[in-house]
């Protein structure tokens, strides 16, 4: 995994003031240094300019980037971040055709791809990616990025300049470009947030490089064009099949992700999506006489203050225990303190670029950086929720009656402690709808569906586009912040194209949540595993850390220059301290409640303070 940014501008000659230009390509490298802690480099050519920042997974003695290789006169350089996992077949193919390779790391096989077949080469990568690549002759930058968005591209224009990097702060590095808020920003902070509207960077001016698509730039035209949709089509196999299929499927996905040339891990919650790829993890290593490293997370005392709840039924500690002992893992339970999350709720705002998931962020990139001690590669049971319709919002009928996201449904818990003028300017619920109501006529429908299964469709593909987006950005952001690749095997697009298209009779048999998962996964693990109810990532229950809150909240509002003083109404918010909160009702997703709303608020006057943002 790497860190990425660069510029191109048509009218320029950069190589005049190389040392100029080579200077803010290495500042724009520093600021993603966290991404790539084991090496840099810069590239530079007459319009073009790369900088990237390694972390050594695969080739850890050839594999540095950028990467640069000749056909006759023409140059052809690469900048890349992600892993491509079916890279040995398509090397092998390259070879057949007379391709030669100087390295054997990935990054080699996308440039030769790319330089024998055109960008009509990414079609053929498995893998999760952000790249650039710069063609001399022609003077055309292609940038692309993986069908899901696993990985990150930002990019902005400053004139005739056009910036990219793998995170928004790479943007800010680059003399000229400014961190600036405008209506629509607030708009997506506080009426969509923590997620984002796809292809925006929420900061004025800022995008992000849409998920299966590539941009293609040269002095005389700009594109940007979709390699990958996802489409409905109809399926034909029987349950028998489906079942036989997905397991297949999910297998062949982790096992490709397990390449490296250093050991790996995974993520075990004792739930069914981490402990089936730990299974079959663990098997695998168990061939060559290996033994999984394998990571559980808690918080501190949580035995002591848990109460069940429709979210969350029960805790994770004995499902992992009987994990460890099926798998023969090498476990380490993981915990975090309150003093521990807060200190990290301003740090998991330097990783985002932007207000987050609260303590759901803070929490995981404190896990994550105690992980990187023992291992730099790691797979995790992300995305199983949304694929295979995991969350209860897929079950509720008020989900089916109700135009908005299921996550979010309504804006009133959103402006519990907004003062009333900023909810009368932003326009909450129209900004919402517009959002909702875009990706609703994106949805691919089949005209045979019925009603009923349109439906189910929409709420799938908003999760897709949405919700498994955000958490995509969480997993990525604070592994990466502390040099740890996190992997994520379900979201393989060959996984999603398939399961999209399942009935949801087959994907749910005998409403049973994930039925089809379950039963794709029967040979794996233990069946108190593989039928235990949902219990989403852990969250502190400790009264204590929502008065820690509430105690630095009120601070930042008794400082006169603190930015969230005139977005906040003071009144409001001590109303809101002085009563109870309701952990029953988030307000984004099962576990952003209370105590949530309050850490999100501190992480919006943190991010607008360090940041210098002007709002216009």
């Amino acid at each position: 995994m790497c860190g990425i940014a660069g510029f191109f501008n048509p009218d320029m000659d950069y190589t005049k003031e190389r040392k100029k230009w080579n200077t803010i390509l290495n500042n724009m490298n520093r600021t993603l240094k966290h991404r790539g802690p084991d090496g840099n480099g810069v590239y530079l050519s007459s319009s073009c300019g790369f900088s990237h920042v390694r972390l050594k997974i695969l080739d850890l003695l050839t594999g540095d980037q950028p990467m640069v290789k000749r056909a006759g006169e023409t140059e052809f350089a690469i900048v890349f971040n992600g892993e491509i996992y079916n890279m040995n077949e398509l090397k092998e193919e390259l070879l057949s055709e007379g391709a030669s390779f100087e390295t054997t790391s990935d990054t080699e096989v996308i440039l030769t791809g790319y330089m024998l077949h055109g960008k009509e080469f990414i079609q053929k990568l498995n893998g999760i990616f952000a790249a650039a690549i710069w063609n001399s002759s022609s003077h055309t930058l292609l940038l692309f990025r993986d069908r899901l968005g696993v990985k990150p591209l930002f990019y902005t224009k400053l004139g005739n300049t056009f910036l990219f990097a793998s995170e928004i702060k790479g943007l800010f590095a680059y003399p000229g470009v400014e961190p600036v808020i405008d209506h629509n920003g607030l708009c997506e902070i506080f009426t969509l947030g923590p997620a984002k509207s796809y292809g925006k960077g929420v900061f004025k001016d800022i995008f992000e490089v849409l998920p299966g698509h590539f941009i293609t730039l040269n002095p005389s035209s700009y594109t940007d064009q979709a390699y990958w949709k996802l489409e409905s089509r109809p399926h034909e196999d029987s349950l028998e099949k489906t079942i036989e299929k997905t397991a297949w499927l999910l297998e062949d996905a982790v096992k490709k992700q397990m390449l490296s040339d250093i050991p790996i891990s995974t993520f075990l919650s004792g739930g069914i999506d981490s402990s089936l790829v730990t299974a079959i993890c663990a098997k695998e290593l168990k061939k060559q006489g290996k033994q999984l490293n394998t990571f559980s997370f808690d918080f501190t005392d949580n035995q002591k203050y848990f109460k069940a709840n429709a979210f969350q039924p029960s805790q994770d500690r004995p499902f992992v225990e009987q994990m460890i002992k099926h798998c023969d893992t090498n476990h380490r339970f993981l915990e975090c303190g309150n003093t521990q999350q807060l200190a990290c709720l301003y740090k998991a705002v330097d990783a985002r670029d932007l207000p987050c998931m609260a303590d759901v962020e803070s929490s995981m990139l404190y896990f994550c950086s105690q992980v990187v001690s023992y291992n730099k590669v790691t797979l995790t049971g992300e995305c199983a929720d949304e694929i295979f319709g995991g969350y209860p919002w897929f079950h509720k009928k008020e989900a089916f009656e109700t135009d908005a996201f299921p996550w979010s449904p309504n804006m009133e818990p959103r402006q519990t402690l907004l003062n009333d003028a900023l909810i009368h300017d932003l326009h909450m619920e129209e900004y919402a709808h517009a959002a909702y109501e875009k990706t609703i006529h994106e949805t691919p429908i089949l005209e045979t569906d019925t009603p009923e299964e349109k439906r189910r469709r929409e709420i799938a593909y908003l999760n897709l586009k949405w919700f498994m987006v955000t958490l995509l950005d969480r997993m990525d952001r604070t592994s990466m912040y502390n040099g740890l690749e996190a992997r994520v095997p379900f979201a393989d697009h060959r996984i999603v194209e398939y399961i999209f298209n399942v009935p949801w009779q087959m994907k749910c048999p005998d409403g049973v949540v994930k039925g089809l998962l379950r039963h794709a996964g029967a040979d794996l693990v233990p069946k108190e595993i593989l039928w235990r109810k949902k219990s989403p990532y852990p969250k502190t229950y400790d009264p204590s850390y929502e008065k820690l809150l509430g105690r630095q909240l009120k601070e930042v509002l008794s400082v006169p220059s603190s930015p969230i003083r005139t977005l906040l109404d003071t009144k409001k918010v001590r109303a809101f301290l002085n009563s109870p909160s309701d952990y029953g009702k988030p307000w984004y997703g099962q576990l952003m409640a209370g105590p949530q709303m309050l850490a999100y608020m501190l992480q919006v006057n943190y991010w607008l303070k360090k940041y210098r943002i002007r709002i216009v």
